[in-house]
């Protein structure tokens, strides 16, 4: 018969062994995210819908050859205004859109072009 100790011992290292198996991020969710495409003179795609807290990426794809940005027109009420920087090919930038409500986004180079694009978010 095993002694008490050893078997506390045993008990505990078995315990660490079921931890260890464990993903270090069990019971959080991930974060839900979207990626649009910029391209030459439109975003693909134009409209998206996705839930509250969804971090979306904008991709400026390899064969972007014109300057693009992202320019956030309006939002929900209290979402603060923000913008990417000026890029073409290979550039990316990112926001979680938080806040339930659409959001609409131009390219201020190309807006005469009808470079837009609306975002709902629900929650």
């Amino acid at each position: 018969m095993r002694s008490r100790k050893s078997l506390v011992a045993l008990l505990a290292l078995t315990g660490v062994a079921a931890m260890a198996a464990v993903p270090a991020q069990a019971g959080t969710a991930k974060q839900p995210k979207k990626t649009v495409t910029v391209n030459d003179n439109y975003y693909g795609p134009s409209k998206l819908t996705v839930k509250s807290g969804t971090k979306v990426t904008w991709d400026w794809t390899y064969d972007t050859t014109d300057i693009h940005d992202v320019k956030l027109v309006s939002a929900p009420k209290g979402v603060k205004q923000f913008q990417s920087g000026a890029a073409a090919a290979g550039y990316e930038y990112s926001k979680a859109l938080t806040k339930p409500g659409v959001y609409k986004f131009i390219c201020t180079f190309h807006v005469s072009d009808g470079m837009k694009m609306t975002i709902t978010v629900r929650k």
